[in-house]
């Protein structure tokens, strides 16, 4: 039996999207003068910050995106304001390297309307070690050390809704729940769409819980639970429509050929670096949110749309 022809799709939008991709390359940084660029006072005892969380984001993220050093990034935001006339003092490396370990990243996202269909996928991610080729040629030193990062976004406006930071020992099924509390109880979530590694009852309780539709292939020898809760009940039908239309037609019917756009933006997360730089665990994980951040930015100067040709 001859494998079915994939589809062929066009890009209806073509030239709102390549200039979306030019202003991405733009290296016009907006200072907004009225900004609080200083810290306001804590109301706690012991030395103020000196700068607000609002001056730090914008050096970490020039970091984040130029691939450069503290110091780097401290000389580079200089010479920024130095050429559009602000006498503004700049943070010294060490406070950047402190202010890091404890920054509430502001993380933007539209959020186009209507329900919410939720695309999760989860990879590792290299914070200290050889490379992959010196550790392939000479077996690499034993400090390889993995940290896991695990998203959600919006199928509609593929920006991140959600994003979770842990050690590599961290499985990805555990991680859903506290993806799902990321969005607002507000916001209608109509399906959560994962690889068969979710395949489980909590995970499965936990999208039942907020009201949405499980579209989780189950595992190839998956026994059909006890329907005690509303989740096992949903897992049960997805067991049985699966074997009655088999694997491939469930997976197709089911669109679940969507949560291939999740990886798709994992991918987008180590073009910004295959490595995090950061040592401390904290900090990687502002550093993390920082990426998540510039991504949203990208994705909101415009997106692609697609429709099958012919």
């Amino acid at each position: 039996m001859s494998r079915p022809t994939p589809p062929a799709y066009k890009t209806r939008n073509w030239p709102a999207y390549s200039e979306a991709l030019k202003r991405r390359g733009s290296l016009t940084i907006w200072f907004d003068p009225s900004m609080t660029w200083e810290a306001m006072p804590a109301g706690k005892r012991g030395r103020q910050p000196a700068y607000s969380d609002a001056a730090i984001q914008p050096c970490l993220t020039m970091k984040v995106l130029f691939g450069m050093a503290l110091r780097q990034t401290t000389g580079f935001v200089e010479s920024l304001l130095r050429l559009i006339g602000l006498d503004w003092a700049v943070p010294n490396f060490s406070t950047l390297s402190r202010r890091q370990k404890t920054l509430k990243v502001n993380v933007p996202y539209r959020g186009l309307g209507g329900p919410l269909h939720l695309l999760l996928d989860s990879t590792g991610i290299k914070v200290e070690g050889e490379g992959e080729w010196n550790a392939r040629k000479h077996g690499g030193s034993k400090r390889r050390v993995w940290r896991k990062i695990h998203i959600g976004i919006d199928e509609k406006s593929l920006e991140i809704r959600a994003a979770e930071f842990t050690t590599s020992d961290v499985g990805d099924a555990p991680m859903l729940p506290e993806l799902l509390d990321q969005i607002s109880p507000e916001q209608e979530i109509a399906s959560v769409t994962a690889d068969g590694a979710f395949d489980t009852r909590k995970c499965h309780d936990a999208i039942a819980a907020r009201g949405a539709t499980a579209i989780i292939p189950p595992r190839k020898n998956a026994k059909p639970w006890k329907t005690d809760t509303p989740g096992a009940v949903a897992r049960n039908e997805i067991l049985r429509t699966s074997k009655r239309l088999g694997r491939t037609i469930w997976r197709r019917w089911s669109g679940y050929h969507r949560r291939s756009r999740a990886e798709t933006k994992m991918h987008c997360v180590k073009l910004l670096g295959q490595r995090l730089s950061a040592r401390d665990f904290d900090r990687q994980v502002a550093e993390f949110q920082v990426r998540v951040a510039v991504l949203n930015g990208f994705t909101a100067l415009g997106t692609p749309l697609t429709e099958v040709a012919g």
